[in-house]
Parts: C-alpha cells; structure tokens; sequence
C-alpha cells in the first residue's frame, strides 16, 4: 500500500485509524503551479485531503453501493447496511446476512448479489490482496473486474481510496467529467478527450485534482 501518514480517528469508534497520503503536499504545490483551477480550488479546502480507512473489502464495498446513485443516496444506504453488521464490515459477515435484510437496507437486488459475489471472493482467498501493492493500476483493474458487478469505475475508485495511487484519471466518474465542464468549461458539454487535455496538466497526480474536483461539486468528503 501507499506511503501514508496516520490522522487521529474519532476517540469514541473502534474503526480503523484514517490515513492520507504521504504525497498530498508535493502533488497539490505541483498542481497549483501548473493548473489555473487548482491554483483556485485547492486553498480553498485548507488541510482536508484524501483519506482511507485502509480495509480492501469495506472500500470495494463502499464502491458497489455507491454505483449509479447520489452521493447522499450512497451514504444513507451504506449507513442501513453497516447497521447490520455490529461485528463489523467483514466478509464473512456479509455472507451470514438475509438477502431480506439486505433489501430492506436499500440495497438493489443486483447489488446484494455484487456484494456476496465480492465477500465470496475474499472469503475464498481467490484475490491477491498481498500482491496489491507491487502491481501496477491495469493488472490490479484486471484482477477486481473479474468480481462481478465491479466495472472499471469501481477498480478505480479502489485505487484512488484504498491503494491511493497518485495518478488515476476515472473517466467513467460523472463527477469528474461534470466538474471539469464546470471548472474548464463554463458548464458547457465535455468528451472524455476533453477531460483527457485537461488532465495533462495534471500528471502524474490526476488523482488528487479529481479529489479537488468533486470537493468543488461537493464539499463533504467521502471516505471509503
């Protein structure tokens, strides 16, 4: 896994400590040199910066609920479906759960199916989470799209929240493709080549003007 320096979690909850990645200065001094928006968004959200909980199975899970539906959506889901499991957000766990129960939590019938698929993966070993850290972002994209209901938005979002690669572009994000309209392009429409071009300016740390560029559409961070 990446380089992290550890933040101070809530005193008062047993989760898994929060860490933000070592490069976050270095990559926001470079983007604000070369990138006239970035020299505009970054100051504007002071320390904040991105984070993990760095647990693979709660962020590729996070991800699937998180497919296709608002920011707010997601969040009050995923908040139902970690109260049923007490014990915490474990593979295991997720299998022993009713699909009932699941349901009732908001989740969609083809997402209960994604997220026993996913904790059959974990659970049967088949997934080399020791190898993560010294595979490149395609080889690791190949290995989580072969679980079902993980496309590559999903792969990416994993790279970005969990592995915290530096310079993923998701084109496949809304998100992103709607902020750069909004920030480069006076809300007019943007292609992939457009984002493309303006991510240039970017490299190598996309990942971190992507974080910047839905932090403009919506302040409140997520964490996976």
């Amino acid at each position: 896994m990446a380089a992290s320096k550890k933040i101070a979690s809530d005193a008062a909850a047993p989760s898994p400590v929060l860490a933000t990645p070592d490069y976050w200065a270095e990559a926001c001094k470079h983007l604000v040199k070369k990138d006239r928006v970035m020299k505009r968004l970054i100051p504007q959200f002071g320390d904040a910066a991105l984070q993990t909980k760095g647990d693979p199975f709660t962020t590729l899970a996070r991800s699937i609920v998180g497919q296709q539906v608002s920011v707010a959506s997601a969040q009050a889901v995923w908040e139902r479906f970690v109260a049923l499991l007490p014990r915490g957000m474990k593979p295991a766990s997720v299998l022993k759960l009713k699909i009932d129960d699941m349901r009732a939590a908001g989740l969609s019938a083809r997402k209960v199916d994604y997220l026993v698929d996913l904790a059959m993966h974990f659970e049967g070993g088949k997934l080399h989470v020791k190898d993560w850290a010294a595979m490149d972002d395609e080889a690791i994209i190949a290995e989580l799209v072969a679980i079902r209901g993980i496309g590559r938005w999903t792969a990416e979002m994993f790279l970005i929240f969990y592995l915290m690669r530096p310079n993923v572009l998701p084109l496949d994000d809304p998100g992103l493709i709607s902020g750069i309209s909004q920030n480069y392009f006076s809300g007019d429409p943007v292609s992939r080549s457009d984002a493309r071009e303006v991510a240039e300016a970017w490299k190598p740390w996309c990942s971190v003007a992507t974080w910047y560029i839905w932090r403009s559409l919506d302040p409140l961070p997520v964490t996976y």
